[in-house]
């Protein structure tokens, strides 16, 4: 067990990840926004409208957890809620056209704030560390089947 270093990356990689987010969440709130509903806002942005259980699948968050954010973001103005009109059991979100102004400033800054978190490394690290993390990522979620 000394020699290996499982434990170790662990906790590096638990380090390195709350530090980037702290990065992250710290432009979010720049915006007045958790980084949960930045999250969702990006989202929406990039891929266009998406069911709120899609929503909290992409975005790893609980179906509880989704409909709050979705609440806020609805009571700020950012999005809108649509039933489908094929299925009224779901429900679809999309930005207002403030949700798009506010993610057409605040997505560039959010992109730099990361640029600055990951600034230790070139472009070679990360895209080796792109692929690294992927490999651990799908071999650790098919051992959980």
């Amino acid at each position: 067990m000394n020699d290996d270093p499982t434990l170790k990356l662990f906790i590096v990689l638990s380090r390195a990840y709350k530090s980037v987010m702290e990065h992250s969440q710290s432009d979010a709130s720049r915006h007045g926004l958790s980084l949960s509903e930045f999250c969702v806002l990006e989202l929406l942005y990039s891929k266009g409208p998406f069911s709120l259980k899609e929503i909290g699948e992409k975005i790893l968050l609980a179906n509880a957890s989704i409909t709050y954010v979705i609440d806020k973001l609805e009571k700020k103005g950012y999005l809108l809620r649509q039933p489908d009109h094929k299925d009224r059991r779901v429900v679809f979100a999309s930005l207002t056209a403030e949700g798009h102004r506010l993610m057409q400033q605040a997505l560039p800054e959010q992109f730099i704030a990361l640029q600055k978190a990951m600034d230790g490394l070139t472009n070679e690290e990360k895209r080796n560390l792109i692929q690294l993390l992927k490999k651990l990522g799908i071999e650790a979620k098919q051992k959980l089947k």
